[in-house]
C-alpha cells in the first residue's frame, strides 16, 4: 500500500498513513464531513480487523507447527501466507495511530512501518497465486513432482516469495518521509506508483485465479469426477468471490483518485466553476474509499477462514487441539480436588 499524508485536521482531507488524498483538488476543499466520516469509521471497525487477524493467523500457525509436516509445500505456503497477513496487519495500528495524532515516531519508523505493510501486502498477493497455481496444477495433473513437492523445494519457494517482496517494498525507504507530522510520499509521483503498482498486481492475481478456478471447475464438472464435486467448487467460488469483492471495489476506487492527481502535476490553477464540480464530484468517491478500504484490509483476517479454516484437516487438528487443553484442565482440577480432600483429612491447611 502506499501512504498517507495527514491527521485528523477537519481543514483538510488528507487522511493518514496508506492513504492517497495528496491532491491539489483535496487541498481546496472543505470536506470535514468526509474526515469525520474516515475518523470514526476506521477507529471503530480496524481494531475488529486486526484483533481477528491476529487470532486467526496466529491459530493457523500453532496448529500447523503443532501437528502438520512443514516440509510440504502446501504447508509451507499456508504457513507464510500467515505470516505473511500478520506483516500486513501490524500497519493497521500505526495507520490508526496516525489517524488520530498524526505522525510523532520519527521518520525512520515511518519508513520502517510503510516497509514491513509493503512486505505483507506483496508477500500475501504472491503467496495467493502460488496457492492457486498449486491447487491449479494438483487437479490437472496429480502425479506431477510439483504437488508432492517437500524439503529444499518448500524452502526455496518460501525464500523467494520473501525476497520479492522484500525487493518490491524497498522502494518505500525512498518514497516515503515525515512531513508536518505526517508520514506521506515525498511527492504525487510516487503517490501514483504505490496507486498503479496495487491495480497491476490486482489485475495478474485475477487473471491467475479466473484461469486457474475455471479450468479446475471444468475439470471438476467431469462425470468421472463427482465425488465431493459439490463442496469442492463451492469453496472455490467462495475464495474467488471473496478475493474479487474485496479487492476490486478498493482498486477501482484508488484509480478514480488517481485521476485527480494527474492535474496537480500540469497546472497550478482551477478555476471556481470546475473546482467545485470538482469537488462535488471527488466526495462520493472518498466515502467509497473508506468502505472499499475496509472490505481489502479485511482480506488479512478472511484468509485464514477460506484457506485453512474451511478444510477438514484443520478442523480436527483443532478438535483436538481443544480437546488436549480440555482434559489437561481436567487433570489439573482432579488433582486440586484429590490435594483438597487429602488436606482436610489431614487437618492441614493446603491452598493451590
Amino acid at each position: 500500500m502506499a501512504t498517507m499524508d495527514s491527521t485528523f485536521n477537519p481543514t483538510t482531507e488528507n487522511d493518514s498513513l496508506y492513504d492517497y488524498a495528496d491532491t491539489y483538488v483535496d487541498e481546496m476543499c472543505n470536506k470535514t464531513n468526509v474526515i469525520m466520516f474516515g475518523a470514526i469509521f476506521t477507529l471503530v471497525l480496524f481494531p475488529i480487523v486486526v484483533i481477528l487477524s491476529v487470532f486467526g493467523n496466529v491459530l493457523v500457525i500453532v496448529v500447523l507447527t503443532k501437528y502438520e509436516n512443514l516440509k510440504s509445500l502446501t504447508n509451507a505456503l499456508i504457513l507464510n501466507l500467515a505470516v505473511s497477513d500478520l506483516f500486513f496487519t501490524a500497519g493497521l495500528p500505526f495507520w490508526a495511530y496516525n489517524h488520530v495524532h498524526g505522525w510523532t515516531l520519527g521518520e525512520h519508523t515511518c519508513k520502517m512501518v510503510n516497509f514491513i505493510f509493503y512486505v505483507g501486502f506483496y508477500s500475501s498477493s504472491i503467496l495467493l497465486m502460488l496457492m492457486t497455481a498449486h491447487r491449479y496444477v494438483a487437479v490437472m495433473n496429480p502425479l506431477s513432482d510439483i504437488v508432492s513437492s517437500t524439503g529444499s523445494c518448500s524452502v526455496v519457494a518460501c525464500v523467494t516469495v520473501w525476497a520479492a517482496s522484500a525487493l518490491a517494498a524497498s522502494p518505500s525507504f525512498l518514497f516515503t518521509k515525515v512531513d508536518q507530522k505526517q508520514c506521506v510520499h515525498a511527492n504525487s509521483y510516487w503517490t501514483l506508483w504505490g496507486i498503479y503498482n496495487q491495480n497491476v498486481l490486482f489485475i495478474l492475481s485475477l487473471v491467475v485465479f479466473i484461469f486457474c478456478y475455471s479450468q479446475i471447475m471444468c475439470r471438476l464438472l467431469r462425470p468421472t469426477t463427482q465425488r465431493r464435486k459439490n463442496k469442492t467448487l463451492k469453496l472455490i467460488f467462495t475464495i474467488t468471490v471473496v478475493f474479487f469483492v474485496g479487492w476490486a471495489p478498493y482498486n477501482v476506487v484508488i484509480f478514480l483518485k488517481s485521476l485527480y492527481l494527474w492535474p496537480q502535476t500540469s497546472q497550478t490553477t482551477v478555476d471556481s466553476t470546475a473546482l467545485a464540480v470538482m469537488c462535488e464530484a471527488s466526495q462520493p468517491l472518498d466515502y467509497a474509499f473508506y468502505v472499499s478500504r475496509l472490505l481489502a484490509f479485511s482480506h488479512c483476517c478472511l484468509n485464514p477462514v477460506f484457506y485453512v479454516f474451511v478444510g477438514v484437516k484443520f478442523r480436527n487438528h483443532l478438535t483436538k487441539m481443544l480437546k488436549g487443553w480440555g482434559h489437561r484442565n481436567s487433570g489439573i482440577r482432579d488433582r486440586q480436588s484429590r490435594l483438597t480432600i487429602t488436606s482436610l483429612t489431614s487437618g492441614e491447611e493446603f491452598s493451590m
